[in-house]
């Protein structure tokens, strides 16, 4: 336990309790939801494994200290106070990352050019060298945030944002996100207990987050490298070892996982991130507009999507979410259907009363996540049967 240590998840915003929820099954300590953001402990593996697993974290911070700091002075101290040889070398490469809320910093590039010129001075000082920025391929990634006077400076471990999971490759216009896309799954209840279907697919990534959730595949086991990995303690065999035990969780997966899109170009690039994620013999991908569709699974249907928005509609809204509504009504009973929009208004022309409705946002818009209850037969029909039954 002493060599647990505090760590920050960033994520999106709605999705700090089901963030919460994997750090806590995944055995984190301490586990705290703000906003945007989780903090928890952990040790040196638990890093490997959290950067490894956690489906709705972004980056996965490392704290390494924390002061108060009114001007740039005062900046150029608490940095030039950390021991940077304790986390890279004199001939080493890094870059700074800043997120600033202040009325004392206007700008974040000055308090990155700040950060940099504080570290790089204290190397010159001690050895005569000094080490460079690297935007594009650091050994080292620092962060530093400021919310007022207080200012928190952390290593990412993850290094690219983990929505880069590995295998996406070919995208349509404007795709999802995939921590967006895997946190509006877990969100819906998908658990890969049943029949599954994405009825405009797009490149495919909610179909890659839903068949890893039904089998428990660990979320970045594609994803060709990590930050921690170039640190001076980078345990590769402890790596291996955390690797290794996650997939020997992975489980059988006992149903359908569906993808239709209207273009042949989606098709084919959603059929390409599928293999690429090594997921084609759990996800079927077909050529066909979702509103000349019916349901053909027996039993309940889950299904989430992302309709085209924006550049991607070429037909009216109010005709193109009526359709919707009348395809779920008309064809797919027995149906929880989830979609997200950025056009709440447009939810009114669907014709049919969410369930649930859940403020997200995709990219800078702000968004609903809606649920629809298809029932077999009417809502009517059913609570009769159940008045009936008592």
């Amino acid at each position: 336990m002493e060599n647990n240590f505090k760590m920050i998840a960033k994520t999106f915003f709605g999705f700090e309790e089901i963030l919460t929820r994997e750090l806590t099954m995944l055995g984190a300590q301490e586990v705290e939801a703000g906003t945007r953001m989780v903090s928890f402990k952990g040790d040196k593996g638990f890093m490997y494994k959290a950067n490894l697993s956690l489906r709705t974290a972004l980056k996965i911070l490392k704290p390494i200290s924390w002061f108060r700091a009114s001007n740039e002075d005062a900046l150029y101290r608490g940095i030039s106070k950390i021991n940077w040889s304790d986390y890279m070398s004199a001939s080493g490469t890094f870059v700074v990352d800043t997120t600033v809320h202040s009325e004392n910093f206007k700008h974040s590039q000055f308090v990155a050019q700040k950060t940099k010129d504080a570290i790089v001075d204290q190397f010159r000082s001690k050895s005569g060298q000094r080490p460079s920025v690297d935007k594009d391929f650091p050994d080292i990634r620092i962060n530093v945030h400021i919310d007022r006077d207080n200012v928190s400076v952390a290593l990412d471990t993850s290094g690219n944002s983990l929505h880069h999971r590995g295998y996406r490759t070919a995208t349509n216009i404007a795709p999802i996100n995939e921590v967006l896309a895997a946190g509006m799954l877990l969100l819906s209840g998908w658990d890969g207990q049943g029949d599954f279907l994405d009825p405009m697919c797009g490149s495919g990534t909610i179909l890659a987050e839903a068949a890893m959730i039904a089998c428990n595949i660990p979320a970045n086991i594609n994803r060709k490298e990590f930050a921690f990995e170039k640190w001076p303690d980078w345990d590769n065999v402890l790596f291996e070892t955390i690797m290794d035990s996650l997939l020997k969780k992975v489980r059988e997966f006992h149903y359908t996982i569906t993808g239709y899109d209207k273009a042949p170009s989606a098709v084919a690039k959603a059929k390409d991130n599928i293999r690429n994620a090594n997921l084609e013999e759990y996800v079927k991908i077909s050529e066909r507009n979702f509103f000349d569709t019916e349901k053909d699974t027996k039993g309940p249907l889950h299904m989430v999507f992302n309709p085209p928005y924006g550049e991607r509609l070429e037909i009216d809204e109010e005709r193109f979410y009526a359709e919707i509504g009348d395809t779920l009504k008309k064809s797919y009973p027995g149906t929880n259907a989830w979609f997200i929009t950025a056009n709440p208004e447009a939810l009114k022309f669907v014709g049919l009363k969410p369930s649930r409705k859940i403020k997200l946002y995709n990219g800078s818009l702000e968004a609903r996540f809606v649920k629809y209850e298809m029932y077999e037969g009417s809502k009517r029909t059913k609570f009769q049967k159940t008045e009936n039954n008592e």
